[in-house]
């Protein structure tokens, strides 16, 4: 147990109230049932015009499944630091990234320049050796660094199983997504036939005495289209609400998480919302947490979506690919990565 005295910063950040999140059934939708989806749609839509967080139930992922990847969090990060540090943060921003590697740099929710206190092994999608982008050293498309199987005994297997669930429900809820904003149920499925998966196996260290504007993982939104984050071990992740109110998410038991990114909200032209939030360190224990983020392919165009634009509100944004916008979040986002000026809202500058 830590000793040390909480500060003021910490009790004000983790004095916050706590709020139930929407809850949503899936199990029907994601089965393809067009009925089920039309009705979960209706819902879907309320919530991101407005919270824009929810939690899923029968969403199919099996406790042993979350229980699994938490073990092997764990065991990644046991590891002696020089050992982790073996497959460091590539160019293709795959590997691991040591406590206090990343800043968010282009929030607007937040004044503080202190770096995040998470350390974090990032892994990804990769691509057949045949991909032109490959052969050709585009950021993103690099294979992922693993550490040998001897060193840390079945962790890749886990990892990709957990990330295959994980983007096939991503997938599976893809029609609920278009008809929630009045689209064609299968609307998005060309864009998702080459899919891009991120998943951040994340740990917090316990700290109480946080010094100001000190957080493990600074307010941000995401990049990308939806994340998706069971509970971690020990609670961390606060909400911003419409009322611009930080929150605690109170959610029922087996419940998951799900969230949109800064890209999706452009290809919305702003009519869902990417939801701030951030992440306060635990106290006594180390928090394990795996948020896994289900994205469109790199070629995807974020032109404003035919039913999000209108006379009276036009295109909002430049038009940018998913790639183009990955690689700015990513130069905005960590300090091992570069810098890129900002102009306005989640906006690129030329």
């Amino acid at each position: 147990m830590s000793l040390a005295v909480e500060t003021e910063f910490a009790k004000s950040v983790r004095g916050v109230p706590r709020r139930a999140l929407p809850v949503i059934d899936v199990g029907k939708a994601r089965m393809g049932d067009a009925a089920a989806i039309e009705e979960v749609a209706a819902r879907w839509r309320e919530v991101w015009e407005s919270l824009g967080f929810l939690c899923i139930v029968n969403h199919g992922l099996e406790p042993e499944l979350i229980d699994g990847m938490r073990d092997a969090a764990k065991q990644f990060h046991d590891l002696p630091l020089e050992t982790k540090l073996q497959v460091k943060v590539t160019h293709d921003q795959k590997g691991y990234v040591p406590a206090r590697g990343g800043l968010t740099t282009h929030s607007k929710f937040h004044n503080s320049k202190k770096l995040n206190t998470v350390e974090c092994l990032v892994l990804a999608t990769d691509f057949p050796e045949d991909d032109p982008n490959l052969a050709e050293g585009k950021r993103f498309y690099g294979p992922t660094p693993w550490l040998p199987d001897d060193v840390v005994p079945g962790f890749r297997a886990t990892a990709e199983n957990y990330m295959a669930r994980i983007t096939e429900l991503g997938k599976s809820l893809l029609p609920v997504w278009a008809r929630s904003l009045d689209l064609d149920a299968g609307f998005f499925d060309e864009f998702f036939e080459e899919s891009y998966t991120y998943f951040r196996v994340a740990k917090y260290p316990p700290k109480s005495d946080l010094e100001d504007g000190e957080l493990g993982s600074n307010a941000h939104c995401d990049t990308g289209f939806m994340t998706f984050l069971p509970p971690a071990n020990e609670e961390g992740i606060q909400i911003l609400g419409e009322d611009d109110q930080w929150f605690w998410p109170d959610l029922p038991e087996g419940a998951i998480m799900v969230n949109m990114g800064y890209f999706f909200e452009r290809w919305t032209n702003n009519r869902f919302r990417a939801t701030p939030h951030r992440v306060i360190p635990p106290t006594e224990h180390d928090r394990y947490s795996f948020a896994c983020f289900v994205n469109p392919n790199f070629r995807t165009s974020g032109a404003a979506l035919p039913t999000c634009t209108s006379a009276a509100n036009p295109p909002q944004y430049p038009e940018m690919t998913y790639w183009e916008y990955f690689d700015w979040y990513m130069k905005n986002s960590y300090t091992h990565y570069g810098k890129l000026k900002v102009s306005g809202k989640n906006d690129v500058s030329a």
